[in-house]
């Protein structure tokens, strides 16, 4: 009987032991939005998730008890197969609902988080990490073309950690103004606003720009070829913009890194190669442990890593 004992403790063992190594991975989805990202739960199953439970309509108030499912239910050392991605279009209420979800973690009660709203942080990440593998940041003047979107503001700011004196348009100096703000307050990073409400003011504020990243709308043409292709002092330039027209006339969007008119040319999908294997590399970071924390600065980190 003790023989038979023993056998049965050590099989067990064994399970307890391995459990968690054969747990489901589940990432939920906190969307600000009402419908979900499709784009986001896709590349979230391609970054190693098992099961992606989507929520939308979040906000601080309504987050609460989400959050307590996924810290309340597996043990500490099985909570690294549980993990959170906050998404949504909207960058500020995406950066107040990720704050919210963390506030409700304590000691031995915390789950993996990432925020990635509107592709922001993997995109900016993606696209500036390629600027600075083609060339020279620190020191020069760069200029963020339409860029109080989310994409915008945070490509303003990887932009000024390289070392980058950094402009960001819009078409209307009070939108410039609060982005600023807004991530200065965030990241400590002085950035300036700059009005720029067509392709010829936009052309103005580029004339001594060495680095021109575009963040605007889909189908939005920001700079005709004429305004940038014999201007001396543009040395690189990327445009985030897939959709025809693109961004920056004159260029292609499956440029990668390409030399048109002596200045390096990034295309959307030039550099959003590296974004969307970056977006799949931190959703698999979030099921390493229970206490990735992914934003801008460890988004960015690993972006320049993998370029």
């Amino acid at each position: 009987m003790r023989y038979n004992d023993a056998i049965l403790n050590c099989i067990l063992s064994i399970f307890n032991k391995f459990q968690g190594e054969f747990m489901k991975k589940l990432l939920f989805q906190f969307d600000t939005d009402i419908y979900p990202s499709v784009f986001d739960t896709v590349v979230a199953y391609d970054g190693g998730a098992d099961h992606v439970i989507a929520h939308g309509g979040l906000t601080p108030e309504n987050v609460t008890p989400l959050v307590e499912g996924t810290i309340f239910t597996r043990a500490p050392r099985d909570k690294k197969n549980t993990a959170i991605f906050v998404g949504g279009s909207d960058m500020q209420a995406g950066q107040a609902l990720f704050k919210a979800v963390q506030k409700h973690f304590f000691s031995g009660f915390q789950v993996s988080v990432m925020l990635d709203s509107n592709g922001s942080n993997t995109t900016a990440a993606a696209g500036v990490a390629k600027l600075a593998n083609s060339g020279e940041i620190k020191g020069k003047k760069a200029v963020v073309l339409a860029g109080t979107g989310p994409v915008g503001q945070r490509a303003a700011v990887m932009l000024a950690e390289e070392g980058a004196e950094v402009f960001l348009t819009s078409r209307k100096l009070s939108r410039a103004e609060k982005a600023c703000t807004a991530m200065e307050k965030r990241f400590g990073m002085k950035l300036t606003p700059v009005e720029a409400f067509d392709c010829e003011a936009r052309a103005e504020t580029i004339k001594e720009a060495a680095i021109v990243f575009a963040t605007g709308a889909a189908g939005v043409e920001l700079l005709r070829p004429e305004h940038w292709q014999n201007n001396p002092f543009i040395e690189m330039m990327a445009d985030a913009n897939a959709t025809p027209p693109i961004g920056i006339g004159g260029i292609e969007m499956m440029d990668k890194g390409f030399d048109r008119h002596g200045k390096i040319i990034w295309g959307a999908i030039g550099f959003g190669t590296l974004k969307l294997a970056l977006h799949r590399a931190c959703i698999a970071r979030l099921f390493e442990n229970r206490k990735q924390v992914l934003d801008a600065e460890a988004i960015f980190k690993l972006a320049k890593e993998m370029a």
